[in-house]
């Protein structure tokens, strides 16, 4: 299922866009701030500033810039026709490109988090926070790629998403932790640190994640299969 060319075509698509650049900027100035506030601060200081401004919102944030980037530019210049019009199965471009964004929200959300933790100075809450910046980040690739795969503004979409409903919602009401995939993960990473929180119970969280990763990215396929049968652009 997974088409090495694809794959090649969606992480040059990454990598040859502005979009890079602002991808990058965010673990950077992440990292910078938590060394910052270490060296003015403290540690634990510097910490607070993961779970408030790093988890719930550079984590999304890059997720959202690599999963726009591998199929939203396709979408919108109508490129997509023509490479749906190759015999590839679409279920595969869907995968194919759903990797490649997982790889960098990995590479350039969950690792800087997992950095600035250790900065920090607290080796176990950093490994905790990091595999739940892994799970929520798995979820969240394949969550904005089928977004991108419905509207042209999946940018806009994404954000409203994230914004209203993980970041002011889910911190004003406790039950919006079951519908949230910022709190799954860290629930998840509260196994490993009872430090970070404990928002819903855990077989739930890990289904939960599992359920939006393979949907988000059957969803996206299929929806690629609907633009080959409707040839729309």
């Amino acid at each position: 299922m997974i088409n090495t060319t694809i794959a090649k075509l969606a992480l040059q698509a990454l990598l040859g866009r502005r979009r890079f650049f602002l991808l990058l900027a965010f673990p950077v100035l992440l990292i910078g701030l938590v060394a910052l506030v270490t060296v003015l601060v403290d540690g634990d200081a510097a910490y607070e500033v993961l779970p408030s401004l790093g988890y719930p919102l550079v984590l999304p944030l890059v997720a959202i810039l690599a999963a726009s980037s591998v199929l939203g530019p396709e979408v919108d210049d109508g490129s997509i026709v023509y490479l749906l019009s190759k015999p590839v199965n679409r279920y595969g471009i869907a995968i194919s490109k759903w990797l490649v964004a997982l790889g960098a929200t990995l590479i350039a959300g969950a690792l800087p988090i997992l950095v600035a933790a250790l900065i920090a100075g607290d080796s176990t809450r950093a490994t905790a926070l990091f595999v739940g910046a892994v799970v929520a980040g798995t979820a969240y690739s394949a969550l904005f790629l089928a977004i991108s795969a419905i509207t042209r503004h999946a940018v806009i979409a994404s954000l409203m998403f994230v914004l209203i409903w993980e970041s002011l919602l889910g911190n004003l009401f406790s039950g919006i932790a079951w519908l949230s995939i910022g709190q799954w993960g860290l629930r998840i990473g509260h196994e490993i640190s009872t430090a970070l929180p404990d928002p819903a119970n855990l077989g739930y969280a890990i289904i939960a994640s599992l359920v939006v990763t393979v949907v988000g990215t059957w969803f996206a396929g299929d929806r690629l299969r609907s633009f080959s049968l409707r040839g729309e652009d």
